[in-house]
């Protein structure tokens, strides 16, 4: 009779412990269905309209926090993001343009960067020159969208600061 209890006991064990696992997992499914399955974080890669329209010169892109720059048929693209604390950097135009080497090649500065939250300040490629900006400002990669032609920037791609994009 004690292994016949036992052997009920037992049983009694494993059917209650599957009970229990399977009220956690359908708890589980029910808290997760009350969260959607939709990203709400802005895309990493956007349009920024056709290449020859965007001015030559610097255009700032607010929603995107970007300044773009042309000079002819050649694109950069550097962040407004300070990275000290994330402010919104403003350009502020040079009272003379000045040539300066980034990388292999020869890159026109017009403008420099400045935070107004804690006063850092950046050159006209983005390297951090004052302040409490730890690092100097990112620039990201831009390709043309095969598409319909227009220029796109992915900004989840850093580049080198001497990337430049030239089109045909």
């Amino acid at each position: 009779m004690t292994e016949t209890k036992d052997r009920r006991e037992f049983m009694m064990s494993v059917g209650i412990g599957a009970g229990l696992v399977a009220l956690g997992a359908q708890g589980a499914a029910a808290l997760r269905s009350l969260g959607p399955n939709v990203s709400y974080d802005p895309p990493t890669t956007v349009k920024l309209g056709m290449p020859l329209e965007l001015p030559d010169g610097m255009k700032f892109l607010p929603e995107q926090r970007l300044f773009v720059f042309r000079s002819g048929k050649t694109f950069h693209a550097i962040s407004a993001v300070c990275t000290h604390l994330g402010c919104t950097v403003r350009a502020e135009a040079l009272p003379r343009p000045e040539t300066k080497v980034v990388g292999n090649g020869e890159l026109l500065l017009t403008h420099a960067f400045k935070c107004p939250c804690h006063g850092s300040a950046y050159s006209g490629d983005g390297v951090n020159t004052e302040g409490p900006a730890p690092t100097p400002l990112a620039w990201y990669e831009l390709s043309i969208a095969a598409d319909d032609g227009q220029l796109v920037v992915d900004l989840a791609k850093p580049v080198p600061h001497d990337f430049r994009l030239t089109i045909a």
